[in-house]
């Protein structure tokens, strides 16, 4: 089975540029249209005036980035099927973060979401947080920079490194161009681009492979198809219990905290129109899931006797999509280049996104406490300069993430060291009340070292495990790339991939504590939510916890009325802990909001009384002095 280098033609690249230009231009219509980005809540939060529909095109464009299209038929190609109950896990977490963290965020009226942390307990974890939703962030679009880069890499022979200059270059300017307006309709059209890309891989490849029967078989013959796996033991990669859990995780790190995702849905006009957004973005979630699955079914159907990755062909298995588009789809013209656009343009999507969400934390957490007086206008060309800049930074952050293996479990993996630590203090802070200061800093600093020595650990001493075998038995025999033979390139694949025990090898060099870098990758944001959740908690109670009843009610989610709404209500008020929702809720937002004035330490935390402050009123909104402030109505009612 030999295979040729294939490379764009001319209608590949007339249909890639127009895709890039129909993404460019609008961003150019927001811009010199509207208000033209010239104010904050334009450029940041889009006017707070966006509809259901682009809202939910962008949070599944936020998923359905470069690392979905190549990284996750990848990853079905190389462990099997069991990636689809990722759908089941994302959905249950759609539901959670729509039901508990966004009433809480968009009654707040917040800008940057970690100002709710210096809020709840202190200055240090909201600064501590920021600086590393920050590095979380550069990261995570530093891989979605270098992922599409990549694939053209793999089909038009541009180099690698220029791709990631240009890209980033361009998305750099585009974003502080468009705005929050842009961004969302710009996703709105790539989501519609990218179903179409699938699309024509799933079909093309169906019928080269001889139709959904054979790729079936083929894919049960090769130990693929795997659709539930109840074994319990935490080193096995994708069972049903890891990814419920540590799925589950993940996701609401993903869209209940992180910057980027919150900025999003607040957009909306409204908290039934944001959780509207959460809701059919289930729908979407699913779709391109299953659309992943079925991708990495074709393709194994396509190369399960030549695997090209050990035979040579490509470098990385993160090339594997783009080399099977290339290689089933040339002979029609223009389809390679729409499917690679679709990858161009999903990363664009991605990073403009988070480069947005980057300027509007750090202009809140940074800029504004240093320079408080400074003009509307002043604040958002400040805007549009930190996008400028964390864009540079994300092309710098490109050239680390090419050391971070396979993309998918590499973002998974980056998520729970960095980002479940933040979901794990939000946790502490909205469900238990009796959560002090203290308590938050110990169990968002702890909880951060022990999953960065778990996942660290992984990288340095990595271990062997279980894989479905590939194979090369149906390459030909005069190609053999870097390997002498075609069976001793088969035996050898065959020896690395199908190792015997689940856990690897247990080698004497390894350290006693090597046992932990087993952990499947997925656990690692529920590892660092519950411990954050933990010590934080018991360092709380060594140190005095916080009296609930002084904690104002809005911070804290009524997670126990919407899960046990039919408990007795004296049941209820014990598990509130002494903290006022419903009725009496409403009484303790609605007075002090008129009495701001006699009581500037009302119900706002500990750490809020030890740094005192005063209310005042400006244009309907309650403000601290310490730069704290609460959106209301003329009638003092929380917006």
């Amino acid at each position: 089975m030999e295979m040729d280098v294939r490379y764009f033609s001319v209608w590949d690249y007339v249909v890639f540029s127009v895709m890039l230009c129909v993404s460019a231009g609008i961003g150019l219509y927001y811009a010199c249209t509207g208000g033209k980005q010239s104010t904050q809540k334009e450029f940041l939060m889009a006017d707070k005036s966006m509809s259901t529909l682009p809202v939910v095109m962008s949070l599944l464009a936020s998923f359905v980035s470069a690392i979905t299209v190549l990284g996750s038929p990848a990853e079905v190609y190389r462990n099997g099927t069991m990636f689809w109950f990722f759908a089941v896990s994302g959905s249950l977490s759609m539901v959670l973060v729509a039901r508990l963290f966004v009433p809480t965020f968009y009654n707040l009226g917040l800008t940057s979401t970690y100002e709710y942390l210096e809020i709840r307990f202190s200055k240090p974890v909201r600064l501590l947080c920021t600086v590393l939703f920050v590095i979380n962030m550069l990261v995570y679009m530093g891989l979605v920079l270098y992922t599409p880069s990549l694939a053209l890499n793999a089909v038009t022979g541009l180099t690698l490194w220029g791709a990631v200059l240009g890209m980033g270059f361009v998305c750099t300017f585009y974003t502080a161009l468009g705005g929050m307006k842009a961004v969302m309709w710009t996703d709105t059209f790539q989501v519609f681009v990218m179903v179409a890309g699938f699309l024509a891989v799933i079909i093309q490849g169906t019928i080269e492979a001889g139709g959904p029967t054979r790729v079936w078989e083929l894919n049960r013959q090769g130990q693929r198809l795997e659709f539930f796996n109840f074994d319990p033991d935490p080193r096995v990669r994708h069972t049903t219990w890891n990814i419920l859990v540590g799925g589950t995780f993940f996701r609401c790190a993903m869209y209940a905290v992180n910057q980027a995702q919150v900025q999003r849905y607040l957009s909306c006009p409204s908290i039934k129109k944001a959780q509207q957004a959460l809701y059919w973005n289930i729908l979407g979630l699913i779709m391109f899931i299953f659309f992943a699955v079925l991708s990495g079914m074709v393709m194994y159907a396509r190369y399960f006797n030549c695997d090209p990755k050990t035979m040579g062909y490509i470098q990385n298995s993160d090339q594997m999509m783009p080399y099977f588009v290339m290689d089933i789809l040339s002979q029609f013209p223009g389809m390679p280049g729409l499917f690679t656009s679709c990858v161009f343009s999903a990363a664009l999507s991605t990073m403009s996104s988070g480069l947005n969400a980057l300027a509007a934390v750090a202009l809140e957490d940074f800029v504004k406490p240093c320079f408080p007086n400074l003009s509307d206008e002043r604040y958002t060309w400040i805007s549009k300069v930190l996008a400028m800049a964390f864009g540079l930074l994300t092309i710098l952050m490109a050239f680390i993430a090419s050391y971070l293996g396979p993309v998918f479990s590499a973002v998974i993996s980056l998520f729970g060291m960095i980002g479940g630590p933040i979901l794990g203090i939000f946790v502490l802070g909205m469900m238990f009340p009796c959560a002090n200061k203290w308590g938050g800093l110990v169990g968002l600093v702890c909880s951060l070292v022990l999953t960065l020595w778990i996942g660290m650990g992984a990288i340095v001493w990595p271990r062997a495990r279980a894989m479905p075998p590939v194979s090369t038995e149906g390459c030909s025999a005069n190609i053999t790339a870097n390997f002498t033979s075609s069976s001793t390139m088969s035996t050898m694949a065959m020896a690395q991939y199908s190792v015997t025990t689940p856990a690897g090898p247990t080698d004497n060099g390894y350290p006693p504590e090597a046992a932990l870098y087993e952990l499947s990758y997925v656990y690692l944001g529920a590892v660092a939510t519950l411990s954050c959740v933990i010590v934080g908690l018991l360092v709380s109670f060594v140190t005095g916890s916080q009296d609930p009843k002084t904690v104002d009610p809005r911070l804290i989610v009524p997670f126990y009325d919407s899960m046990f709404c039919c408990l007795p209500n004296s049941w209820l008020e014990w598990l509130r802990c002494g903290v006022r929702h419903g009725e009496e809720e409403k009484e303790a937002v609605d007075i002090p909001m008129t009495t701001a004035t006699s009581n500037p330490t009302f119900s706002l935390g500990e750490d809020t009384k030890e740094q005192g402050g005063s209310w005042k009123e400006e244009n309907g909104v309650s403000h601290l002095s310490n730069g704290h402030h609460i959106v209301v109505d003329e009638e003092g009612t929380n917006l």
